[in-house]
């Protein structure tokens, strides 16, 4: 399996190469130069362990890691840091299935691909004989930054920076990155939102001065984001899993096509479920759900990417983008592929913060729906959810879930629905506590956790125990045009 650019300039590498490198040369992203297919029938996928069932779907990414190594990476990663023994479980309420993504250390769905990332970055390391030290660098809308950390914290030959919006996460997220242990790990505050900061990273990237000064330093760039290849496969095995439970279940007939509905900010975790569909999941419907940045509703309702519109600090603020970095990979996909095509819109968006896809691609945007959730609509559907299941999901999930219940009554499509649930309702405790009333209103996060815990009778994850009583190991603040500088005082170069 080799990977290619998505604007067609850069080399074409090995998956190592791909996972270390994050970003082509060219500034695009990395894709497979052809999707596999799954062999397997699901009835026996289903049969396999989360474990099994992903050394299965990334060996077929990943042919250049021996059985051994990948088998390592994966048992590495998706041990017992996971809180629930089947890592990603299926909770069925209603008629609906919610898949939960958040038992993992940082209570959220970027664990499920972070947790398995460094052992993927450190082997492919090894295997291309890299002497230099790998800087891994994210931003971060405030989850991947600390399952980031976390995953990478400690790591030979590897150091970490997180840029994350200073104020543009919740209390908890904030101080799950800022108490960070380890010397190899860097956090700082970006004065902005997170569209700055990871536009910032993307220059860095692209900066070839700044590059050339790492590599005469011993050090080189690599990403932790879903725009590296090595987070996003891992990505695609959880949607595989589900279809394979679905069935064992008696959920659904084998072949029968189901709707997945994803709470969507930078497009990886949806895209996932389209590169399941392309290996051969039966999957009908992506039913992309925004909240009031709802760039991506607009753009799969018109065809026209515009992210010059007002930015909305939310109560689902993992979702609080207007440059979803990872639709560039669909747009090579329904584009047949045309990375001249993707090149120019790049262009466009940089340039004009626009860009209008043609008839031909718009006609293929139909296998997705858009469909979007204000803050009171989500807090609404918190309250809802609860009263008719008894089962607390968080803001996130209820923009999914609000979403869905549009596209029911504007389709009367009946398939079965799996509403990916991506993080836990106690990374937002305020939100929750508005919806369902269980504390005083001017309780503290910490104070909510333990009454969200008690008044639900819901364990607190062991993540965020004590989170309030940690030390502090992070103050730094920038603003975007001292990002370069930020990172040169870390490395002390």
């Amino acid at each position: 399996m080799l990977y290619k650019s998505t604007r067609g300039n850069g080399k074409v590498v090995s998956a190592s190469e791909a996972i270390v490198k994050g970003i082509a040369e060219d500034g695009g992203l990395y894709v497979p130069g052809e999707f596999p297919k799954i062999t397997k029938s699901f009835e026996d996928l289903g049969k396999m362990n989360y474990r099994e069932l992903a050394y299965y779907v990334m060996k077929m990414y990943f042919d250049d890691f021996s059985e051994a190594e990948l088998k390592e990476c994966v048992d590495k990663a998706y041990d017992d840091k996971f809180e629930n023994p089947l890592i990603a479980p299926l909770n069925y309420k209603n008629g609906v299935c919610f898949l939960e993504l958040y038992h993992g250390r940082t209570l959220a769905f970027k664990d499920m691909a972070l947790s398995v990332l460094p052992h993927l970055l450190s082997t492919a390391a090894k295997k291309l004989n890299i002497k230099k030290e790998i800087v891994i660098l994210t931003a971060t809308s405030g989850d991947t930054g600390k399952a980031a950390l976390e995953g990478f914290d400690s790591v030979d030959g590897i150091k970490i920076v997180v840029f994350y919006p200073k104020d543009g996460v919740s209390e908890i997220q904030r101080l799950q990155m800022i108490t960070q242990e380890g010397e190899n790990t860097f956090v700082v505050g970006i004065e902005g939102n997170f569209d700055d900061a990871q536009s910032g990273v993307k220059e860095i990237f692209s900066d070839k001065s700044f590059n050339a000064l790492l590599n005469e330093k011993g050090y080189m760039l690599s990403s932790a984001n879903s725009i590296n290849i090595g987070r996003l496969v891992p990505q695609i095995v959880y949607y595989i899993y589900t279809y394979a439970n679905l069935l064992k279940d008696k959920k659904i007939k084998a072949g029968e096509n189901i709707n997945i509905v994803v709470p969507t900010g930078n497009f990886g975790n949806i895209l996932a479920a389209f590169y399941a569909k392309t290996m051969g999941v039966p999957i009908g419907r992506l039913i992309c759900a925004s909240n009031e940045n709802n760039v991506l509703t607009d753009f799969i309702n018109t065809g026209v990417y515009d992210r010059r519109r007002k930015f909305f600090i939310t109560n689902s603020p993992s979702m609080d983008i207007l440059i979803s970095s990872n639709l560039e990979r669909l747009l090579f996909e329904i584009s047949g592929r045309k990375a001249e095509v993707i090149d120019s819109l790049m262009k466009q968006l940089k340039e004009q913060g626009k860009y209008e896809i043609n008839e031909d691609m718009k006609g293929k945007l139909n296998l997705l729906y858009g469909g979007y959730a204000n803050e009171e609509e989500t807090i609404t559907t918190v309250k809802e959810v609860y009263e008719e299941t008894k089962y607390v999901i968080d803001t996130h999930t209820a923009v999914a879930y609000k979403v869905y219940t549009d596209y029911i009554k504007n389709t009367e499509d009946e398939s079965v629905a799996v509403i990916v649930s991506t993080a836990s309702p106690f990374k937002f405790p305020e939100s929750i506590n508005k919806a369902l009333n269980f504390a005083e209103r001017n309780a503290s996060e910490f104070e909510l956790v333990k009454e969200l815990s008690k008044k639900f009778a819901i364990k607190i994850p062991q993540g965020i125990w004590e989170l309030d009583k940690r030390e502090i190991h992070h103050n730094s603040t920038c603003n975007k045009s001292n990002m370069m500088e930020a990172i040169k005082g870390f490395l002390e170069i």
